[in-house]
């Protein structure tokens, strides 16, 4: 999967140890949206119309390797409409969308709980 322009940068200063906001249980959090727009590394947001970004679970972000495991649940009034993107951010507004992704995963109604979980895995080309 790709990454975000933004998400880029990020990497670029962490490696060199300048400030940014990691990515970790006190910023990290998962965004779904009803966007359909196509993903471009430029894009800083999901491009929906409704859109909810959540905090994540306790014990998480968590990593195993090379593997980085998020996890958020929304609520039965949270996110109530067709989820069809979703992204990392390291923050609740603004911030660093690590990525996007295009995927329906259906209406979530209200009066559900969804317990969203996503795996990164960051290989070499």
């Amino acid at each position: 999967m790709p990454f975000t322009n933004a998400y880029a940068t990020f990497a670029a200063q962490a490696t060199i140890g300048e400030s940014v906001t990691p990515f970790n249980n006190a910023n990290a959090y998962l965004g779904v949206g009803d966007g359909t727009t196509a993903f471009s590394s430029s894009q800083t947001d999901l491009q929906g119309t409704n859109k909810v970004r959540k905090p994540m679970n306790s014990g998480y972000p968590s990593r195993s390797g090379n593997t980085v495991t998020f996890q958020a649940t929304f609520g039965a009034s949270e996110a109530n409409f067709t989820w069809n993107e979703w992204a990392v951010f390291n923050a609740a507004t603004g911030g660093v969308m690590l990525n996007r992704k295009l995927e329906n995963f259906g209406t979530k109604a209200a009066g559900t709980v969804w317990q969203f979980t996503v795996e990164l895995t960051w290989g070499v080309a």
